[in-house]
């Protein structure tokens, strides 16, 4: 068969697509379930096609992470326009929805999974990595109307990682936690985080 020529613009298009594809299965089913096969299989390309890509199935995680970022912070802006919700409800809302990905279409990575990602990503790009990831949340903190200070942001991205991180990990790489707690567990780690965040807020009022 001759092989088809692909202008810039189909290129393009079909990285953006094998980019959605897979934040939309990473988010649903997780990233160590999602495989390259059905990436580029559901995009309609080879899997030599799919390497001329993304050299890695890491390389195509992380572009699929940075997709989300606007989007979750699209998310955080809506919950914050919305009337119908007291300041401490959206915040409250938007853990809980970061928390519970799979069921809000957000993928959030694992113990295994970040360890698996970022133990193959060169300096470059894990430094790129940590500077896109504060970048968010330091715009998420605006957008909750607080001051977005570095101290705050680096604070903010633990705590928030710690409530998803554990949520993810009960009770398969956490075997000694209860699992029949495990929601109960989150919900206290998601009403602490928006404390402090609220108290960040009235201090920036005073």
């Amino acid at each position: 068969m001759p092989k088809v020529a692909y202008s810039e613009e189909d290129r393009e298009r079909i990285r953006a697509s094998l980019i959605a594809v897979g934040l939309e299965r990473m988010a649903k089913q997780g990233i160590q379930h999602t495989t390259v096969e059905q990436i580029y299989k559901e995009v309609g390309i080879s899997r030599t096609f799919f390497y001329s890509f993304f050299p890695t199935k890491e390389d195509l995680i992380v572009e699929a992470l940075y997709l989300q970022q606007p989007q979750i912070l699209a998310y955080a802006r809506k919950l914050m326009a919305d009337p119908a919700l007291s300041w401490r409800d959206a915040v409250v809302q938007f853990l809980h929805a970061c928390c519970y990905g799979e069921k809000n279409g957000i993928a959030v990575l694992t113990i295994e999974e970040q360890q698996m990602i970022f133990r193959r990503l060169s300096k470059e790009s894990y430094r790129l990595f940590r500077e896109k990831q504060a970048r968010l949340f330091g715009e998420i903190l605006s957008c909750f109307g607080i001051r977005a200070s570095q101290e705050r942001i680096h604070l903010f991205i633990n705590l928030s990682l710690t409530a998803m991180i554990v949520r993810r990990a009960i009770p398969d790489s956490l075997p000694l936690f209860v699992p029949e707690a495990a929601d109960e567990t989150v919900a206290f780690q998601i009403a602490a985080i928006a404390d402090c965040l609220e108290k960040m807020r009235e201090q920036d009022v005073d």
